[in-house]
């Protein structure tokens, strides 16, 4: 199975700690809307053989189109692609967009899983990561989503802010237990470089992070939300039976996937690829019918170290015998000297033919499996 992944790159304002492709200028908007149209028919091969399971416009704001441009963009993408076996079709979403108005809207699009942005229920983290939303919008905006009849929805919270305080946490995570959405994805602030948020770090305009409360607040996180409900079957994803999110799954093992429109990234089972961050020369080459975009093939090497880093982070986790399949007997044995260390710890425990990160080892998931990359 595989999935198709829509990058919309606009929004209201930039939230200061986000590093991803988007513009808050407007002008591009048709075009850039056309030529994602025009890149569908130039990729129109990419997924043959497969069978496209989801669905996902991410970004960037994909709430800031109208029910018109979505449907548009659904019905190229169904002049397209064989779409009969989708099951998932995701919109990212911000609170302050999901007025009444725009809710009844998107009831007469496919759309059937909301991912709605809202970081924190508390007013000073939104001020923090200024964010176009108040407290008010995020409640509301989840609110008008369930009444309009959607059941999947996920919503985004933030931990580790400055602004955030332990007992703010736990009622920012009560608020999910309470509103009943069935999944959460919940991320530990980190701070890019060239984000406004690092900046403003380095100037002493903002409070830096704290590492500590940054660990604390994830082991709440651990602790708290599967006790009510929600299982973390992935580092920073929790729901609840049959609302995994389908399309991320996809990156987490492997299949196919193909990304459109600029900075959006692709994959083919052998070959990575991902095009311009740059809207205008995105739009230009399309026009040319051509794709700006850059590509390596990954060697089995590079291969492993995403297995391993991918599969980690899961509740499955490391799969010895797919290793003992797909990877050569040199990097099993790799595999197998370097694992010895981390189930001696703690970190790691083995299941059967699955290694699996202990609650000790998700603290420093992405360290373990650094130290299980085989780097020539």
């Amino acid at each position: 199975m595989s999935g198709i992944y829509i990058h919309i790159p606009f929004c209201k304002q930039q939230c200061h700690y986000c590093d991803f492709h988007f513009s808050t200028s407007l002008k591009t908007k048709e075009d850039l809307l056309n030529a994602l149209v025009h890149e569908m028919k130039i990729q129109s091969s990419f997924l043959a053989g497969t069978k496209i399971r989801t669905i996902y416009f991410g970004g960037g704001t994909p709430s800031i189109l109208s029910q018109d441009e979505i449907t548009a963009l659904f019905e190229a993408l169904n002049q397209t692609f064989e779409l009969d076996n989708v099951e998932e079709i995701t919109i990212e979403a911000n609170p302050d967009d999901l007025t009444e108005q725009k809710v009844k809207e998107l009831k007469d699009t496919p759309i059937n899983r909301f991912s709605i942005g809202v970081q924190s229920f508390q007013a000073k983290d939104l001020e923090y990561m200024n964010r176009a939303h108040d407290v008010h919008q995020a409640h509301d905006s989840i609110k008008r989503v369930q009444d309009a009849g959607w059941e999947n929805i996920t919503v985004d919270l933030i931990y580790g802010t400055p602004t955030l305080s332990h007992e703010q946490w736990q009622e920012n995570m009560q608020t999910v237990i309470d509103i009943n959405v069935p999944h959460l994805s919940a991320y530990g602030l980190t701070v890019e470089e060239k984000t406004p948020l690092h900046h403003a770090i380095k100037k002493g305009k903002k409070l830096p992070l704290d590492e500590e409360k940054y660990k604390v607040q994830f082991e709440m996180l651990m602790d708290f939300i599967p006790k009510n409900g929600l299982e973390q079957y992935e580092i920073s994803n929790f729901a609840k039976k049959e609302y995994e999110a389908k399309h991320n799954g996809s990156y987490w093992t492997d299949e196919k996937y193909l990304g459109l429109g600029p900075s959006a990234h692709s994959f083919d089972g052998e070959r990575r690829s991902w095009n311009i961050s740059n809207n205008i020369r995105y739009i230009n080459s399309i026009k040319k019918g051509q794709l700006n975009n850059d590509f390596e093939v990954l060697s089995q090497e590079q291969r492993f170290n995403e297995y391993i880093l991918t599969s980690l982070r899961t509740k499955e986790g490391c799969d010895l015998d797919y290793v003992k399949s797909r990877f050569s007997p040199f990097l099993v044995d790799f595999l197998t000297f370097s694992i010895k260390k981390w189930l001696k710890n703690g970190e790691i425990e083995q299941k059967g033919r699955f290694l699996v990160l202990t609650k000790k080892g998700k603290l420093v998931a992405d360290w373990v499996a650094s130290e299980l990359f085989y780097i020539s």
